[in-house]
């Protein structure tokens, strides 16, 4: 077993994809935990290559017949965004053997190029997996600890730790060499962290001439997190051109720093808005990027309120991805201003959370969720606001108050 391994919802999703598939690609942010999990799931049967040295790059592109012949199957190749001309060769081996699983494990922090190559060189051959930074269950321990909504509702939460607690996760974020080493200073971790991005997968998936420049758009987009989009806005602010916000958006996206949360739509004959809303994967690193030091700054400062949104709405993104789904969640918001901060798609039914910064709730913190669902009647559940207070409490017509150190 890995020394100071964290247990990990994809654990169990990856070892039946290896039982499953021939080849199975496992993707994710540098330091996510990708080869820690893979070196947890197959101990030591399986050898690990990293294709990051430029002797071992080398060595692959120079000869990958013979490459993949002196390593033989079943084995892992991390970082394999750094040889992907070997795909096309691994699909030779596989289809000469496709009902064999777990020949080959790929791993890769650049979605966008990877997928791109997986896709025309293993499109039905592979599993593809994406690991993010930690959710809060498994920092716990409770790695399958389900959602408020998927279980009969308590009338208690699990045993949370106070709000001032998670304001400090909020500033230190979720990547795992920072849970397991409490003592590390974070921002130094932090600083690291952005010049490497910035030197390795920036350079690798764009020809970007004035990193300064990339930087710049990057910070501007962090204050703009929880937000809708505005392109123009947000390309104009830092002096460049539309298309070019738009390909470094792509770029960030790709490389697993934010994503972006699409509205709901069904036709009910309102106008909603149509932009999407972005979000950091992790806010530690957002924090990082606006210049926030300390939990109390963050948590009563201007963008309290999107930093905590920003969390919750990440803790979702990530435990989907981490059971191996596609994370059904969206935003609904109409042109007169109704809105819900988040709607989780179920097949039982649509479930309206709101988030808000205040510890006290009241009843009119409902009327986003109330007018939701009077637009979709049975469809939608009675939902949830979730808060940085101690304990659940009902909020009238079955809407919940739920606190965030719980979810």
């Amino acid at each position: 077993m890995t020394e100071h391994y964290i247990p990990r919802s994809l654990e169990p999703v990856l070892a039946r994809a290896l039982r499953e598939f021939p080849v199975v690609v496992l993707i994710g942010p540098r330091q996510s935990g990708k080869t820690t999990l893979l070196q947890h799931t197959i101990g030591a049967r399986i050898p690990v290559i990293s294709l990051e040295p430029p002797d071992v790059r080398a060595a692959a592109l120079g000869d990958p017949r013979g490459f993949l012949d002196f390593y033989g199957t079943p084995v892992a190749y991390d970082e394999v965004q750094y040889a992907a001309d070997l795909l096309p060769y691994i699909k030779e081996r596989v289809d000469a053997r496709r009902d064999q699983p777990g020949q080959y494990i790929l791993t890769g922090s650049q979605n966008l190029l990877l997928m791109q190559q997986v896709t025309e060189s293993l499109a039905g051959r592979a599993a593809v997996l994406k690991l993010l930074p930690l959710t809060q269950r498994e920092i716990a321990g409770e790695p399958d600890r389900p959602l408020p909504w998927e279980v009969a509702r308590p009338l208690t939460p699990p045993v949370a730790p106070a709000a001032g607690e998670v304001w400090s996760q909020i500033l230190r974020g979720c990547y795992p060499e920072l849970i397991k080493n409490p003592t590390r200073e974070a921002r130094l971790w932090q600083a690291s962290y952005v010049q490497t991005y910035l030197e390795r997968d920036v350079r690798n998936l764009r020809n970007i001439g004035d990193l300064t420049l990339f930087q710049t758009f990057l910070r501007s987009l962090a204050g703009r997190s929880a937000g809708l989009l505005n392109l123009s806005d947000l390309a104009r602010d830092v002096g460049i051109a539309v298309n070019t916000a738009r390909d470094w958006l792509a770029i960030l996206e790709a490389s697993f720093q934010i994503f972006l949360l699409r509205p709901y739509h069904v036709n009910l004959g309102k106008r909603l808005v149509k932009s999407p809303k972005v979000y950091f994967t992790d806010t530690g690193l957002l924090c990082y990027l606006v210049g926030l030091r300390e939990a109390e700054h963050a948590a009563n400062g201007p963008m309290g309120g999107a930093l905590l949104e920003n969390w919750v709405v990440a803790e979702l993104y990530k435990t989907s991805l981490h059971r191996g789904e596609e994370p059904a969640i969206y935003f609904w918001r109409t042109a007169a201003g109704a809105e819900v901060d988040v709607i989780v798609e179920t097949a039982a039914a649509l479930i309206p959370v709101e988030i808000k910064a205040s510890a006290t709730v009241r009843p009119a913190m409902t009327h986003g969720i109330a007018g939701f669902r009077r637009d979709f009647g049975d469809r939608a559940a009675p939902g949830y606001v979730i808060h940085p207070g101690p304990a659940p409490l009902p909020l009238g017509g079955g809407t919940l108050a739920w606190p965030l150190a719980a979810l």
